[in-house]
């Protein structure tokens, strides 16, 4: 048997054929400089082939289904298993998508729920049971006299199929008509259904008039129906064409309320069967927000207050002026008055309407001068109905623009129908359940008390939510709910719940790959992390993890090490073996900082800052508990606590949401909060993530930070250029004129394979320089326009040292530790870690204000200790001309050059959500209570 994994000769992306050897069944770290080469070998290489040797073995019809992979630029790899990888890409953006669905979690619930749940009236609370034939007829008499019914039995409810048998049985047994979706049909014709469609079919048993001696016959329909569709009839009011839904299972003799038989899609809220009518399960929805109308009440309505669609130009004898100075002649309101002046019932009267007062407009037209009396419907009722009748894309974009998301008026936010969430279990509706958090629902399934009889129902269900919520706790994810969105999870979050799952699949003899596991990770969770990872290895799996982490290399039992450097300058295996055996190797820069050769200094001095202060009052969104907290300006300060203790919430959903709107005039709605002092200080915010550059192969590093501008008015200012009239759009790729038309100006041109993947090939008319040829015959200094986007920012520095608006571009893109990208390299190649750092190097390329405040989640993401080093170099660059910059962070080296810490916690979830101290990171290091402060404390030595 094979004991190790061969790869000879991987080419892809800047691999420079190399030979790798991994040892199977161990945890092996592949790490190296950010752009080495580790995600090439690891994902590109290794999982690639594992994926497609998988999917050759499947027959060519399974394989049109499948996403094809392309063969990896390999000579072979040997000793390969099953391949699963687990990277950070995968988290859903569906809102109906949750921790309890997407671990499937929900599913056992929902089971749990319609087996052994307790059902209760969704009016007056009372525990519901079974309803007996004469109930049902006593109701059912209560109806006016002389009403028309007719007695139904629903056979099918909600059921893909043709259903041709069930038309043929009611046929057979005498019945005549049946009601197909709500229409009625005749059984003598034929019904044709679309067999891919949900259906409901009715049979009708009778057809009655209520009077006084028809109870006889009703109880014997009623029990007729009741008998073909199993315990529930409905009663049919025809003149109102409403339905009363009668069940022999369940009803309150009260409130003469029936709910049908408890099932598990009675409590989907992605079932229609389940779901809440009015929001269809999603728990929200979009309403116009006054807000987002109004986002500087400072301003009066004719500077422009209101900022919606439609209601922003007051300007001259505009349609919305009309109308606002005849409410203001109404009202006894002034144009020119402050909004947040405004006594609340005008506003009101804008905002909603004047609830059918007519109103006295004057219009001034061409044709003359008119009177016209009209009600005003209210800014807030126009936008919505506009949103509701608007049949463009466009408009509707523009319309949502000024709303938000709300809670649904209905179910509050739960998602579900009234009748689901009146089902109990252990004294709990299943939303409750899931507003649980991990370590919460834990102990309420560990103490939960049934009924011998339930018990033996429900033993296995409990059994298998025990193992899925531990193994939740055991990946450090206790402080997450069930019912959390999927899409406000991050990156390090999905993926540890992806790895719960495949633990919990107790998988033998699989290739695990997975990238950067630790994101998003404090240093205590790291270590539940690596137990984890020991348990995958221990079933007997392979797992290579692609990571820069100090403690995952230690604790690995092999390290591959990428580079020496990166993009052209790696591609090379430096160093293999244990981290003892890494850290003897000469060259290896990982070793160099892991056995403590190199090592990023911290700080002489802390910066006190300009002595002004960023305010946060009264920080109240997800868990944070009404707190304080009070940023230096001027300085470069940490955010840091345990995983889930309310460091996004403030610095991404408060302070940035809020600075956003006020100063960069974006509409968004900041978490909630009593107030922000000091925005004064400050002129502009700005937000350095880690999410693309751009969509495209098109957006590339030049046209990010604007070189390409630089450098296509260069190439219009030749001689050859402005001797054949060449401007600048001569040299884009992106418009038509200089370009290839071949291929757009793509260089590429797809080739749709069937079920084979799809193969990209050079154009074959400019051959992949995107340009034709007259384009490229205008040359500076001897390259062209294709030759300069394809140099290296290392080549292209000496080449522009004599234009200084293109060189001190490209100086920051080299400072930022980016040497080895290509100015034209397609923003789809670049990494997360590189696209923020081309997005750093384009602010730094700015002339600073000193005036601005930069946010950063998690900079060090995808980062190698030796480009960290790099990343603190930059950022204590912008602090130094004035700047503030805030991060949230768990990296050590970056808390520790901090000049201000801010730790929340001391938990995650609802242990957390309050500061356990602030000050340098110093002062943290001697607080008892701070978790960070016991890690940093070993640092700071």
């Amino acid at each position: 048997m094979l004991d190790h994994i061969s790869v000879k000769g991987a080419r892809a992306n800047n691999l420079k054929n190399i030979d790798v050897t991994i040892p199977r069944d161990k945890l092996v770290v592949l790490t190296g400089l950010s752009g080495s080469g580790k995600s090439s070998l690891a994902f590109d290489t290794i999982y690639a082939e594992g994926q497609r040797r998988y999917v050759e073995s499947l027959s060519s019809y399974a394989r049109m289904f499948l996403g094809q992979m392309e063969k990896p630029d390999v000579d072979y790899i040997d000793g390969l298993s099953p391949a699963i990888s687990i990277d950070q890409k995968t988290t859903s953006k569906n809102p109906r998508s949750t921790v309890g669905t997407v671990t499937e979690i929900y599913d056992y619930l929902r089971l749990l729920w319609a087996r052994v749940g307790t059902p209760h009236c969704p009016k007056c609370g009372k525990e519901i049971r079974q309803q007996t034939v004469d109930q049902i007829i006593d109701q059912v008499m209560t109806l006016p006299e002389a009403t028309r019914i007719q007695v139904m039995a629903p056979v099918i409810r909600g059921k893909k199929g043709e259903h041709q048998k069930i038309f043929e049985d009611a046929r057979k047994s005498g019945y005549v008509r049946v009601r197909c979706d709500g229409s009625i049909y005749d059984l003598t014709e034929e019904i044709k259904l679309d067999k891919n469609r949900k259906h409901s079919i009715e049979v009708v048993v009778d057809r009655l008039v209520i009077k006084e001696d028809v109870a006889r016959r009703l109880t014997d329909s009623v029990e007729t129906a009741a008998g073909l569709s199993g315990g529930l009839v409905v009663i049919n009011i025809v003149s109102e064409d409403r339905d009363l839904l009668f069940s022999q299972n369940y009803a309150c003799e009260d409130c003469g309320i029936s709910i049908e038989e408890l099932a598990p899609r009675m409590f989907s809220f992605n079932n229609p069967f389940g779901a809440c009518p009015t929001c269809t399960g999603l728990g929200s929805q979009l309403k116009v927000d006054p807000a987002l109308i109004i986002p500087n009440p400072g301003l009066s309505i004719l500077e422009g207050a209101i900022s919606a669609s439609g209601w922003n130009n007051v300007k001259g004898d505009s349609i919305s002026r009309m109308y606002f100075e005849a409410l203001a002649k109404q009202y006894g309101f002034k144009l020119t008055t402050p909004v947040k002046d405004l006594p609340p019932e005008v506003l009101d009267v804008i905002l909603y309407g004047t609830k059918g007062e007519k109103l006295k407009l004057t219009y001034d037209r061409a044709q003359g001068q008119g009177t016209l009396y009209q009600a005003f419907e209210g800014v807030v009722n126009n936008l919505e109905r506009r949103y509701r009748e608007t049949q463009s894309d466009a408009m509707r974009r523009e319309l949502e623009d000024c709303m938000s998301e709300r809670p649904c008026p209905d179910c509050g936010g739960k998602r579900l129908r009234k009748e689901a969430l009146a089902v109990t279990v252990g004294g709990i509706s299943i939303h409750d359940f899931c507003q649980m958090s991990v370590t919460q629902a834990l102990d309420f399934v560990g103490g939960l008390e049934l009924s011998p009889q339930k018990l033996l129902i429900a033993e296995r269900i409990l059994k298998e939510i025990k193992s899925r919520l531990g193994f939740l706790q055991s990946v450090g994810l206790q402080y997450l709910t069930l019912s959390r969105s999927a899409g406000t999870l991050s990156g390090g979050e999905s993926q540890r719940i992806r790895l719960a799952t495949q633990i919990g699949s107790s998988l033998m003899g699989v290739l695990y790959i997975l990238d950067e596991p630790s994101i998003g990770l404090h240093q205590r969770d790291n270590d539940k992390l690596l137990a984890t990872l020991k348990r995958l290895r221990d079933l007997g799996n392979t797992l290579l993890v692609v990571e820069h982490d100090e403690d995952t290399m230690r604790a690995a039992d092999y390290i591959v090490d990428i580079g020496p450097g990166a993009g052209v300058h790696g591609g090379e295996v430096v160093a293999c073996g244990t981290a003892e055996e890494v850290m003897n190797t000469p060259g290896s820069i990982t070793g160099d900082y892991l056995s403590g050769r190199r090592k990023i200094p911290v700080p002489a001095e802390r910066r006190k800052g300009s002595g002004k202060f960023l305010t946060v009052r009264g920080a109240a969104e997800n868990n944070l508990r009404h707190v304080d907290v009070s940023i230096p300006l001027g300085t470069f300060t940490c955010v840091t606590g345990v995983s889930g203790s309310g460091k996004s919430s403030l610095v991404n959903e408060i302070l940035y949401k809020k600075l956003g709107a006020d100063l960069n005039r974006v509409k968004v709605r900041a978490g909630r909060h009593d107030a922000i002092e000091g925005e004064e200080y400050l002129d502009k915010v700005i937000d350095i993530d880690q999410s693309p550059i751009g969509r495209t192969p098109r957006s590339n590093p030049a046209t990010y930070t604007g070189l390409f501008n630089d450098i296509r008015d260069l190439f219009a200012s030749t001689p050859d250029a402005k001797a054949r009239g060449y401007g600048p759009g001569r040299f884009s790729f992106n418009v038509r004129g200089g370009r290839c038309e071949a291929c757009s100006g793509d260089g590429l041109i797809k080739i749709e394979m069937h079920f084979l993947p799809d193969i990209y090939v050079p154009c074959e008319v400019c051959k992949g320089k995107r340009y034709n040829r007259e384009t490229l015959e205008v040359k500076y200094k001897g390259k062209n326009i294709y030759e300069v986007l394809d140099m290296t920012v290392d080549e292209a520095l000496p080449f522009f040292e004599n234009l200084p608006r293109i060189y001190n571009k490209l100086q920051t893109l080299y400072d930022v530790g980016l040497s080895y990208v290509k100015l034209g390299q397609p923003s789809t190649e670049l990494s997360g870690g590189e696209a923020q750092r081309v997005k750093l190097a384009t602010e730094l390329a700015k002339r600073a204000t000193g005036r601005t405040i930069y946010i950063l989640d998690e900079p060090t993401t995808g980062l190698h200790t030796y480009d960290v080093h790099k990343l603190i170099e930059v950022l204590q660059r912008l602090v130094d001309a004035g700047n503030s910059v805030v991060v949230i962070e768990h990296n050590l080296d970056v808390i520790k050059t901090a000049d201000y810490v801010i730790d929340l916690g001391p938990e995650g979830g609802d242990g957390g959500g309050t500061i356990v101290c602030t000050g340098t990171p110093e002062e943290v290091a001697r607080c008892e209570a701070s978790y960070t402060g016991q890690y940093l404390k070993t640092v700071l030595k």
